[in-house]
């Protein structure tokens, strides 16, 4: 997959995709089946996606808490393993946000990136103070010479499956909820970190990944599969893992802590996806050490039967 974040400066094997837009947090099953229609509307042009980084909302409101659901690097890596085979990773910045609808679809879509076709959810607004709907971007279309097709909205469990959703989900601790409209298990993506190795004083060694800049799951306990995306330890297992402020020793900065199972070696440094299985329970604090390890030894236990039966 080539990823081309300047729309002026476009090589000419880069033009003439067909592709989806939108901002693709979670690559959701609203955001595969859009994938699809483009997939279907050109099979012999490129496939293709323009998203934005960063995230308009984050561009509007850069002190509101963490939404995303993913990193830039995860959403590139998923839509990858879709067969998205051009990414337009377009700079949001005060240029792009002001041109008006009618000036992207000629400056981006048609001269800039010379899309061959765009598809868009019923829902997509685009240009100043998101003045353009999809039914202007389909008038546009015709009279620019690019294809539109605008996707019906996806739904699940009679609710419409959205980013927003699948954040209420994960905040309520369910993950099998959020995994039914992704299409896929919720990962947290990253490279392991250094941390104050209390779990190996504990006898249960982690390994520590930044949640920073993302939707917080419920704080807690949960079942993981984990994958070791490189270096001598590459591959799968299972796991549990600690999501949250681990009040036990006072700290306050958010983090998922991942204890890989019938493991043994140095992660730190390595990429690593952890897939929110299932929450076990919340986050507590215990009276003694010897409780948290009594409870940690309950988690793990349980955490492998639930694995064992996927």
């Amino acid at each position: 997959m080539r990823i081309i974040r300047d729309y002026l400066f476009v090589e000419p094997e880069d033009r003439g995709a067909s592709a989806a837009i939108g901002n693709f947090d979670g690559v959701h099953l609203g955001h595969q089946s859009v994938i699809d229609l483009a997939r279907a509307a050109a099979p012999a042009a490129p496939l293709g996606v323009m998203t934005f980084e960063p995230h308009p909302r984050v561009y509007f409101a850069p002190d509101a808490p963490p939404f995303r659901l993913m990193s830039r690097a995860a959403r590139a890596s998923r839509l990858q393993k879709l067969g998205v085979e051009r990414l337009y990773e377009l700079p949001f910045n005060a240029g792009l946000a002001g041109l008006s609808p009618k000036e992207f679809a000629a400056r981006v879509i048609r001269d800039g990136l010379g899309l061959s076709h765009v598809v868009v959810g019923a829902d997509f607004c685009f240009g100043h103070k998101r003045a353009g709907t999809a039914d202007h971007l389909v008038t546009f279309g015709a009279q620019m010479g690019f294809g539109v097709t605008v996707a019906p909205l996806i739904e699940h469990s009679a609710a419409t499956v959205s980013s927003t959703a699948i954040r209420e989900a994960l905040s309520a601790g369910r993950t099998r909820d959020a995994a039914a409209m992704l299409g896929h298990w919720h990962r947290i993506e990253g490279p392991v970190i250094g941390g104050e190795q209390r779990g190996r004083e504990l006898g249960y060694p982690t390994a520590n990944m930044s949640i920073d800049d993302l939707h917080p799951p419920a704080f807690g306990v949960y079942a993981v599969l984990v994958d070791v995306l490189e270096g001598p330890h590459a591959g799968q297992y299972h796991g549990v893992a600690s999501l949250g402020v681990r009040p036990m020793f006072g700290e306050n900065r958010p983090n998922l802590e991942t204890f890989v199972f019938d493991f043994s070696g140095d992660l730190y440094g390595t990429q690593m996806s952890v897939a929110l299985i299932e929450h076990l329970r919340g986050e507590e604090k215990f009276e003694s050490l010897e409780a948290l390890i009594a409870q940690m030894d309950a988690d793990s236990a349980q955490a492998r039967r639930i694995l064992a039966a996927l």
